[in-house]
């Protein structure tokens, strides 16, 4: 069957290429009559119903396509066109620019928006259109395909045409954004490395080259060179890119500067506010990062990061009159679901704190539905890849390479899961003399991306299967590079801390590379926990958080595997409750130090009063006195989470 669609596709497209459009509809429509949701026949159809004139039915049949694929950006182009030739030139504007802002390779789109003469972005749709034009067409081809997640194909014609034009830049460009795509960061950044050393010029290679070398997190090369871009082009884009660098390697007062310097040319980019409130909030600046967010949406309203920031202050209370803004926005078709997502979480937090529970939860569930709908989240990656180190990684394999390993004694790691804790327990040890705070380090997660290649939804993973058969120098080797590439976070401390969450996924590398680290787990009681992410809108990953269900299965997954670690390696994992530490923070200090070979030091105990900087969502809660009033806030919500009591009867 899927045979005969492929050919009835292929008939279909040949006849639209001859012009013979009622042709076309006849055969795609057959095959609709077959399969009812076929995306590219209703696409197809689509384009035949305008080349023949019928653009209300085309509209129709766009409308049935993105209810299947919202991201169908050639589906976005087309009701565009509709739109334009109906004369609702509002609603086509709208379009084209969702459709260039998924896929910015649509040049029909550009060009389109370019011939708008009242249209203020036509100087740049122009641009973008001529630069699309600049290009050969087998380039064109690689970006639109990469924006329409179709990487391996991408990847196939990339390299086949720098086979033929080696050393083009704009190929090495996007070779290297496919390596970022299979998130193998290193491949990507020699690349652009290299495509500069050909182009020094090449901006566009450049600014990917910060943006690649800020998530390896080399925050001092990524500042030098957004440096060389602002010197190069000292425009308000390069600007907040020197902003973002200069406040990742810490220098916030300069940030704030940079950030306030496009403010002040650019005084609606609300963006640029958001950017400059949370420097100024990871710097302890409250006040000021307040009054940041709020000139953001001021500066634009219905901007959903401004609302969510405030909230995700977990300090502030917004006002009657800012919460009738959201609402109205929330209700605003106008309003597109990133910014949706991120005003029903701010609105879930503003009525929690009015102790409207029921009104809280209801925008928290649909916030989370909207996220959900957009990541579509499958555990089943995730599940393998456990099953395998719960099925191999036993005692026996442990027993086996007792000597791998780099000998290095100084990093302390800190799993579990998003919001139980974690970022607590970092305070307490980054308050210590010995130790080094740090961030949520990624080296970890990208070793286990390196090692796991190039790999897509649907295909076999390498990893964790690959440790089976890795050599003893292969382990050393990885722990020697992770301590070479996490040196540039450390500040002289005998010991640095690696809070990375997911990390219990891969205890066994993280074993396996340095024998002689520690490794905490900080756990909470499951509901309190769950319910805490399940409220939480992260700003990347944490897919699993967005529904009841599979946060409680994640929770189960979770204990299982720290179980399994606890069987095959007994004593390597130190447990931390959360509870205990809220309810007997000295004891469970103790505990912590005793565990990590360090003397007790009542800085620990007195963690608020560090002034360092934390970058995560629970900086204004660490910044003050243990608390209790948060532990049990999930039973607010209780009579709405009975699916999530249902998932986690294993482990309550």
């Amino acid at each position: 069957m899927t045979n005969e669609l492929n050919i009835k596709v292929a008939n279909a497209k040949a006849h639209i290429r001859s012009g013979e459009f009622a042709a076309a509809r006849v055969l795609v429509t057959e095959l609709l009559d077959q399969s009812n949701e076929h995306v590219e026949a209703l696409y197809l159809l689509a384009v035949c119903e305008r080349k023949l004139g019928d653009h209300k039915s085309a509209l129709k049949v766009l409308t049935r396509l993105q209810g299947i694929d919202p991201m169908h950006t050639h589906a976005l182009q087309e009701t565009a066109y509709n739109y334009q030739a109906l004369g609702q030139t509002e609603r086509a504007i709208v379009a084209f620019e969702k459709a260039v802002s998924i896929n910015p390779a649509l040049h029909g789109a550009w060009h389109a928006l370019a011939q708008l003469s009242d249209y203020p972005g036509a100087d740049e749709a122009s641009r973008q259109f001529k630069w699309l034009q600049s290009l050969p067409p087998e380039l064109v081809s690689v970006s639109s395909l990469i924006h329409q997640n179709k990487l391996h194909k991408a990847e196939t014609l990339c390299r086949q045409f720098l086979k033929r034009v080696p050393h083009h830049p704009e190929a090495m460009r996007l070779l290297a954004e496919l390596g970022t795509k299979f998130k193998i960061l290193d491949d990507a950044e020699f690349l652009l490395e290299k495509c500069l050393e050909f182009k020094p010029n090449y901006l566009r290679a450049r600014v990917d080259y910060v943006e690649v070398l800020q998530r390896r997190q080399k925050f001092d090369k990524a500042l030098a060179q957004a440096k060389i871009l602002f010197d190069t082009d000292p425009n308000p884009s390069f600007e907040v890119s020197l902003g973002n660098a200069l406040q990742a390697v810490g220098d916030y007062s300069a940030a704030t500067r940079s950030y306030r310097n496009v403010i002040a040319k650019q005084p609606h980019n609300a963006a640029v506010q958001v950017a400059l409130g949370h420097a100024l909030k990871t710097s302890g600046e409250l006040a000021a990062a307040i009054n940041a967010y709020q000139a953001a949406y001021e500066a634009q309203p219905g901007f959903g990061d401004a609302y969510w920031s405030l909230a995700n202050l977990k300090t502030y209370s917004f006002s009657d009159a800012e919460i009738e803004a959201m609402r109205s926005y929330e209700d605003n078709s106008d309003i597109d679901d990133i910014n949706q997502v991120q005003i029903r979480f701010a609105l879930g937090k503003a009525y929690e704190d009015r102790c409207e529970y029921t009104q809280s939860f209801d925008y928290y569930r649909r916030g989370n539905e909207l996220k959900a709908n957009e990541l579509k989240y499958d555990a089943t990656l995730i599940n393998d890849g456990l099953n395998i180190q719960k099925q191999h990684f036993d005692k026996t394999f442990f027993k086996a390479r007792s000597s791998y390993g780099h000998t290095a004694q100084d990093p302390i790691f800190i799993v579990g899961l998003p919001r139980a804790g974690s970022t607590l327990l970092e305070q307490i040890l980054a308050s210590h003399s010995q130790v080094d705070g740090t961030l949520e380090l990624a080296n970890v997660i990208s070793m286990a991306h390196r090692l796991n290649g190039r790999h897509l939804v649907g295909d076999t993973p390498r990893y964790p299967s690959v440790l089976l058969d890795l050599p003893e120098q292969g382990f050393i080797n990885l722990g020697q590079q992770y301590i070479e590439d996490t040196r540039s976070h450390r500040r002289g401390g005998a010991f640095f801390i690696d809070k990375m969450p997911n990390n219990f996924r891969h205890i066994g590398l993280i074993h396996l590379m340095l024998p002689n680290a520690k490794i905490i787990d900080a756990r909470r009681e499951p509901m309190a926990c769950c319910f805490s992410g399940f409220k939480q809108l992260f700003a990347e990953g944490q897919e699993f958080s967005y529904s009841l269900e599979t946060i409680g299965e994640y929770y189960c997954a979770y204990v299982d595997t720290m179980q399994h670690w606890d069987d095959v390696l007994p004593g390597r994992v130190l447990r931390v409750q959360h509870e205990d530490v809220i309810l007997d923070l000295e004891t469970q200090v103790r505990r912590i130090l005793d565990y990590c070979g360090l003397p007790f030091e009542q800085a620990c105990v007195d963690f608020h009063e560090n002034k360092r900087a934390v970058r995560t969502p629970s900086s204004e809660q660490v910044r003050q006195p243990i608390y209790t009033s948060g532990m049990d806030q999930w039973r607010n919500y209780e009579e709405h989470l009975e699916p999530l009591k249902t998932v986690l009867q294993l482990v309550l």
